[in-house]
């Protein structure tokens, strides 16, 4: 497919005036799920752009033929090497519009783009937001938890001893904490969350956002726990966790000490003598103490 021509730039070239003009950098927010949540401008933008840059070009492919837009596209994504990251550059450089998109949802939350819209400003590109959903955003607006002030925090690690740690810097947050969770990696991070937040701790899953299999749970981290365990499908599809912050700093600090002579209790005793122990010291719950030594341990 053919581009679109960029629009006619002049420059001022002896007696001739001309005018030049760099393109702009249009960051396109598109549907998480139901297409009927595309709006007019969206549509208008990736209808009139030069080019459309995609994460993925046949995913996106996909959403541009439902809606009659046949605008080429390039495919994008971090990674990219310089080569196609300097080629989007320069077409924006002479005069080109692009559009930005990613698979779904906004662009540059937890999805490629940054680097690229950075280096676009850096020449003097325009930078132009076109807003729509994203799914951080809509959990959060049904979670019924505090958002006056919350924490996206994206993708936990992988690897058990990497995410247990980012957890544990958690632990004194009292901003509502907002994940996005990969399915084969939900029930684990979440037992992970128990753990180092306790059990008892507010929290609601959100998975497959507008689609036709949308569930929200809100429960307690340990309900929540036992109902993904016992329902595989729980397990399946995009997945949002959003989880109430610590309710106060003494909270925090409370939660913060009680691991710590656990911690003490545990280079003396075995576990659940520690856990025990500890529990009476600091009027915490045994089954979270003991739940957060094993994890100490492991």
């Amino acid at each position: 497919m053919q581009a679109r021509p960029a629009r006619q730039r002049q420059r001022i070239d002896g007696d001739e005036v001309r005018v030049d003009k760099v393109g702009n950098l249009y960051v396109v927010a598109t549907p998480i799920g139901n297409l009927a949540d595309m709006v007019p401008r969206a549509l208008a933008v990736l209808q009139q752009v030069n080019w459309i840059a995609a994460e993925d070009t046949r995913h996106s492919g996909r959403l541009l033929d439902h809606f009659g837009i046949d605008t080429p596209m390039i495919p994008y994504h971090d990674h990219s090497d310089t080569r196609q990251s300097q080629r989007l550059l320069d077409l924006l450089v002479q005069g080109s519009d692009i559009a930005l998109i990613s698979d779904a949802g906004t662009p540059l939350i937890s999805d490629p783009g940054y680097r690229l819209v950075r280096d676009a400003r850096a020449l003097g590109v325009g930078i132009i937001p076109v807003p729509g959903p994203c799914a951080a955003i809509v959990a959060l607006s049904a979670a019924g938890l505090p958002s006056d002030r919350f924490a996206f925090e994206g993708f936990l690690p992988a690897k058990s001893r990497q995410r247990r740690k980012v957890l544990e810097s958690l632990q004194s947050e009292t901003r509502t904490l907002i994940f996005y969770e990969a399915p084969h990696r939900v029930l684990v991070s979440l037992e992970d969350m128990a753990t180092l937040f306790g059990h008892g701790r507010e929290a609601l899953l959100a998975r497959e956002l507008t689609k036709a299999h949308e569930t929200l749970i809100f429960a307690p981290l340990e309900v929540l726990i036992e109902r993904v365990r016992e329902d595989g499908n729980q397990q399946r599809g995009e997945i949002v966790v959003i989880v109430r912050g610590a309710e106060t700093a003494l909270e925090a600090y409370d939660d913060a000490e009680a691991v710590r002579i656990l911690s003490l209790l545990m280079a003396e005793l075995p576990l659940k003598q520690a856990a025990a122990l500890a529990a009476k010291i600091t009027g915490g719950s045994k089954n979270d103490l003991y739940q957060r030594a094993l994890a100490l341990k492991d």
